[in-house]
């Protein structure tokens, strides 16, 4: 196939994306051909696959809503993926133009379309790094120009963990970003679940293993380990609709199917 622009050489095109798949389901336009194929298989077992991850987007906007009018202006978002409308800098600056934003991502492809939406906006930069290693994140260049982690920020980790596998120790990732950061900072963290799940999810999630990053699920009580010792805000832990919808006829009948959990915590 022709190779777009936007698409790095070195990319295997004919492998699918994570990345590119999730773009897919938020109604992106920049996947293939293999990636939309898989998400078809995925979505003949979860028929509200893309319905998660549109709860997962707007659940990102109300988040950082929220947090500029906390006076956060830094944010740093891992696992940020292509960028489609809505993204972080996008809703944090269209409410203070000041706040800064870092995304980070694994997925070259990702990283390469991000380079070129920011391009011209000197508080918003992509760094290609791993969740997984948050030293090389601390320690990048980028990072540390347009961040200062002696003042509060928010770290977001919306839709990235259940990427991790446990080897890779995420729990200790997410507890070495965590560390560094001032008090008055927050984490926001959803993560995809098994708690109550249908044999027709857990075996979409199998599907997941025919990319290069594999969706992990994990419980509730797992997931909550990840805020380690800062406090959750209201309402808590909960599924994504759940979390403080800007109407209550968003959450709908059944909010459990959107089969993740989302929550913010803060730095006292």
């Amino acid at each position: 196939m022709t190779r777009p622009s936007w698409a790095p050489e070195g990319i295997d095109l004919d492998r699918p994306s994570a990345s590119r798949v999730y773009d897919y389901f938020v109604g992106g336009m920049h996947n293939f051909e293999i990636d939309r194929e898989l998400a078809l298989m995925i979505e003949k077992f979860t028929p509200n696959v893309a319905e998660t991850m549109r709860a997962n987007r707007d659940l990102l906007r109300r988040c950082v809503r929220f947090l500029i009018d906390e006076g956060i202006d830094q944010f740093l978002d891992l696992g940020s993926g292509i960028p489609t409308v809505g993204n972080v800098h996008e809703v944090a600056q269209a409410r203070n133009p000041e706040a800064r934003v870092v995304y980070v991502d694994i997925d070259p492809v990702a990283v390469a379309h991000s380079q070129a939406i920011l391009d011209g906006n000197e508080r918003a930069v992509v760094v290609h790094a791993d969740v997984a290693d948050p030293e090389a994140i601390l320690a990048d260049p980028a990072v540390a120009a347009l961040l200062d982690f002696d003042r509060p920020i928010a770290v977001l980790l919306l839709g990235v963990l259940h990427f991790v596998p446990d080897d890779a120790d995420p729990l200790g990732a997410v507890r070495t970003l965590l560390e560094v950061c001032a008090p008055g900072s927050y984490v926001a963290i959803t993560h995809a679940t098994l708690d109550g799940q249908p044999q027709e999810v857990l075996d979409a999630q199998k599907l997941s293993g025919r990319t290069s990053t594999e969706i992990v699920l994990r419980g509730k009580d797992e997931i909550a380990k990840y805020f380690h010792d800062w406090t959750l805000l209201e309402p808590g832990l909960v599924h994504l609709p759940l979390w403080r919808p800007d109407n209550p006829e968003d959450i709908g009948e059944h909010p459990e199917a959107s089969g993740a959990y989302g929550g913010l915590a803060r730095k006292d």
